[in-house]
């Protein structure tokens, strides 16, 4: 038995309306429990184990970005972003404390946030990495331009977005970085996917 959720989409962006569709998702009953289940006792749950569930959840691929200094752009790839809120419009995401990321962003205050294609797997490897240099990004193709409200953010990708960081909390590990979209770009093209540790893609059924 499925019980259909109304889903309702984003309504706009940047203070402009779009037009919305609802979409219906489909969620089982709580009572039906799959034969292919398994447990892990959270008691006794190690932190590879915690990845490793965490997993299971499909997310997108970003790559939030910030100008370290004047014309040089630090970048580094992120599946833990979400929005938050559409009104005011926010967005969230989490950095670990030891990434170069985390002091650039309590001490910019600033970020954009780019959203990859399918086809920019190399580009999410990259800024996976703590090092980066003008030639690879050359070779892969990245380029970066400045949003209306001055995040610098990557071209090419499947949505840009710039953000005010106007709030942030420590948890663990990680500070949650809150941010207030100032505004944002999109284009067509199909998401690239993580799942299980694996990049994904869309499949299309005829």
């Amino acid at each position: 038995m499925f019980t259909p959720f109304p889903i309702p989409l984003l309504e706009r962006i940047a203070g402009q309306a779009i037009p919305i569709r609802t979409g219906y998702f489909a969620f089982p009953a709580a009572s039906m429990v799959s034969s292919k289940t398994s447990k892990m006792p959270t008691s006794s749950l190690s932190s590879s184990e915690f990845r490793k569930a965490l997993g299971h959840f499909t997310t997108g691929v970003t790559v939030v970005t910030v100008e370290r200094e004047s014309g040089k752009i630090h970048g580094m790839t992120a599946n833990s972003f979400t929005s938050v809120s559409l009104d005011p419009m926010l967005v969230l995401v989490c950095i670990d404390h030891r990434a170069n990321m985390h002091s650039l962003l309590q001490k910019k205050k600033q970020f954009g946030v780019s959203v990859l294609k399918q086809n920019q797997q190399a580009v999410s490897e990259y800024f996976a990495k703590r090092e980066h240099n003008a030639e690879t990004e050359q070779r892969l193709g990245i380029h970066f331009r400045r949003a209306p409200s001055g995040a610098s953010v990557i071209d090419g990708t499947l949505l840009q977005m710039s953000c005010k960081v106007i709030a942030s909390h420590a948890a663990g590990d990680h500070t949650i970085f809150i941010g207030e979209v100032e505004d944002a770009e999109l284009h067509e093209g199909e998401p690239l996917l993580y799942f299980r540790g694996e990049y994904r893609k869309i499949a299309r059924h005829s």
